[in-house]
């Protein structure tokens, strides 16, 4: 009996995926040796299904917020939400620091102040006072 060989259509080469998300070649390779991807070989080629190419784009959007990829590896791998709420609550309270830095900094350049010399504004004095406070007292 003749042996049957399939060849999956649906798979993609690496060159594919990497220019579906306009990224070089190297990218896709280097989050595989971090453990991020694993794709099929056929010989030595990489293929790629639907569910790498998913998790390409889910460690995109993870990058996009910030995640570094021990984190996003994690949050992937993890089979339950216990398991990925401590990394993600991690992160939420690094973003929320993050937003009231981009906020007080928003502050300062959206403030229309009157004075010659910013460093005698009353407001810009108050922004330096919460800068200046030690991070243990009381706002």
């Amino acid at each position: 009996m003749a042996a049957i060989v399939r060849l999956n259509v649906d798979m993609k080469s690496i060159g594919e995926v990497a220019a579906q998300f306009g990224l070089p070649t190297h990218v896709l390779r280097y989050w595989e040796a971090e453990g991020l991807l694993a794709p099929a070989r056929a010989g030595d080629r990489r293929r790629y299904g639907d569910a790498d190419v998913h998790r390409v784009a889910a460690i995109l959007i993870s990058k996009e917020a910030g995640f570094g990829l021990a984190d996003i590896r994690t949050m992937l791998d993890a089979r339950s939400r216990p398991a990925r709420r401590e990394v993600t609550a991690r992160h939420r309270e690094m973003l929320l620091a993050r937003i009231a830095r981009a906020q007080a900094a928003l502050d300062m350049i959206e403030g229309e102040c009157p004075h010659d010399d910013i460093m005698t504004c009353p407001r810009f004095q108050g922004l330096l006072a919460d800068r200046l406070r030690p991070s243990d007292a009381p706002a």
